[in-house]
This record gives structure tokens, sequence and C-alpha cells, in this order.
């Protein structure tokens, strides 16, 4: 990110799809001369119930793959594994809810692949790197990583910090991609429900 102007953050985090959505967030904002790990590293500076999380999805999407390679029986077979991988899913999503600091959580105002809005009580100064852990309810996950204010506007009382993701895991950027489509699939859904009734 280093050399990178504020206005080409700001095309990243145009680039992916944002959705007006409240999830939960911990925005805790690193000490100053914080060296950002590369995404490889990001593990190490992980808390450890993030860690075990993402061993036991990555170890999922490795057996789903070689069951689906198996035929039929193999689909049948991946069909169960995958009730029991949601299960545990929904167990290591009350793990992580634990993570939740109440005196660092914040609402999101939007989120997608790319970045995240936050409403603050306190402004953020542009370009401080902030770490984050943002629980998504509706995917049972959550995801740690690090941000970077790229935008700070005050609304009403509160403020909209933009931050775009400048360490993150590959697979929790998608997740996130993910988590951003099938809410919006959710709200086009009830909109054409209401219209229907109406």
């Amino acid at each position: 990110m280093h050399g990178t102007s504020l206005e080409e953050k700001q095309q990243q985090f145009n680039a992916f799809f944002t959705i007006e959505h409240a999830i939960r967030v911990n925005v805790k904002a690193v000490a100053a001369g914080f060296s950002l790990p590369d995404a490889d590293d990001l593990g190490e500076h992980m808390p450890y119930a993030f860690r075990v999380a993402s061993e036991a999805t990555s170890m999922d999407a490795q057996t789903l793959r070689t069951l689906r390679n198996m035929g039929e029986h193999g689909e049948e077979l991946a069909s169960f594994l995958n009730a029991q991988s949601r299960k545990i899913d929904l167990l290591m999503s009350l793990v992580l809810q634990q993570q939740d600091d109440p005196s660092q959580a914040y609402e999101s105002v939007k989120f997608g692949g790319g970045g995240i809005i936050v409403k603050c009580d306190e402004p953020f100064e542009l370009e401080q790197i902030i770490e984050l852990k943002l629980f998504l309810k509706e995917e049972a996950s959550a995801i740690f990583c690090f941000g970077e204010v790229i935008g700070c506007e005050q609304v009403g009382e509160h403020y909209h910090v933009s931050l775009i993701y400048n360490c993150i895991r590959e697979e929790d950027q998608d997740l996130l991609v993910r988590a951003s489509l099938h809410l919006q699939t959710a709200q086009l859904r009830k909109r054409a429900k209401q219209q229907k009734n109406d």
C-alpha cells in the first residue's frame, strides 16, 4: 500500500460491490510505527480462535474437493459432510463471537470485498492503520484483518470512517464478497415479496 495515492485506494475500495448493512466490527488503532505484515504472515497476528476457525474452514474445503471427484457416492457423502461442516461453523461462530470486545465495538454502514464504512463516535486520521474484526452473523463467521482509513466524514452526530482492507487473506476477502452478494439476494427477494403483497 506504500506509494499508493488516496485516490487509488478509493478506486480499490470502489472496485468491489458494497452493500448497506450493519455488521458488528471491532476497530482498534495500531501503535505508531507498526509494521504491516504480509498476507501470508497475517496468521501470526490473529487471535488463536480466528486461526483455529481458519484451519477448520480450509480443511473442509480440501476434503469436499476430494469427495467431488469420487462421483455419485462422493456427492452423497459430500452432502452429509456439508451438514456436519455447517454444525462446526455454527460452533466456531459461537467461539468467535466471544472475541468481540465491547470497548472496540462499532457497526458498519456498508461493507464489501474491498473495504468497509464504520459508524464511529470519534474521527479517525487518514492513512491510520486499524486492526479489524468483522463478525458476519449471517455467514456464521468472523474475519480478522488490517485496514487503512481512506475517508472520514461527519454525518449527524457520528463519523462514517471508510477503510480499505490492506492486509487480508484471500479466502476472507472471498467470504466478504459472497456475504455481500448473499445479503443483496436476500434484500431483493424481500423487496419482491413486499411488492407482490402490496
